[in-house]
């Protein structure tokens, strides 16, 4: 087997440093023992865009937060479904994610920062959720392995009451906050409901293919 070659390591805030690494034409970000990405399992973030544009129905010139980067799949997946009167921020708190984008990952970014409909904020997801009184038509958020913080502890907030709050006042009425996970997590979702979000979860596959890990995607309309 080909052996891992460890590319770059970046700083997160508040959190334990995230490290690139390649293994042939793969890519692959890992936090400490955890893999978090990689470039072979890209269809269950796909699907995050992909199924969250279809909620839409066809809004006018819908506005998009996305948060974080990562490798790019769902801001790529997002492109290829919106039109071109659509507008996308993509909030990511670490600089270096979009430096390994535009070097190291360049092949696999595709073009897509450069595209006229994208605005990158390097900031934290929760301030940029915080800052949005009703300017979303959809939230969607993988900056975790699910609602439990793991990437940094500061994300715990993203996912309790103050913090869903905070993404139901940031988006339109009828706006989505879409959510991807590992793994199920039974109480996240109840809390969803109580945060007064009609909530849908719905399974996808970690591959292309279909197949792969099984991995959770939460959709909550605000009502």
């Amino acid at each position: 087997m080909t052996p891992r070659e460890l590319i770059d390591t970046a700083d997160v805030p508040g959190g334990e440093p995230l490290r690139l690494f390649r293994r042939g034409s793969d890519h692959m970000i890992v936090l400490e023992r955890n893999e978090l990405m990689n470039s072979r399992m890209s269809g269950s973030e796909e699907a995050l865009a992909v199924m969250t544009v279809e909620r839409l129905g066809g809004a006018k010139a819908p506005h998009l937060l996305i948060g974080g980067y990562g490798m790019g799949f769902t801001l790529r997946a997002a492109l290829g479904v919106l039109g071109k009167d659509a507008a996308v921020t993509v909030a990511e708190l670490v600089p270096k994610i979009i430096d390994w984008a535009k070097g190291p990952m360049v092949d696999l970014t595709a073009g897509c920062l450069d595209d006229p409909r994208v605005a990158v904020e390097i900031d934290d997801v929760g301030a940029v959720i915080r800052r949005g009184r009703a300017t979303y038509d959809a939230i969607l958020l993988d900056v975790d392995n699910g609602p439990d913080g793991l990437t940094r502890a500061g994300n715990d907030g993203l996912y309790g009451m103050r913090g869903l709050e905070a993404a139901r006042m940031a988006l339109k009425p009828g706006g989505i906050l879409a959510v991807w996970s590992a793994a199920p997590d039974p109480r996240f979702a109840r809390r969803m409901r109580e945060a007064d979000f009609a909530v849908d979860e719905v399974g996808v596959r970690a591959r292309q293919n279909g197949k792969g890990p099984r991995h959770v995607i939460w959709f909550g309309v605000r009502r």
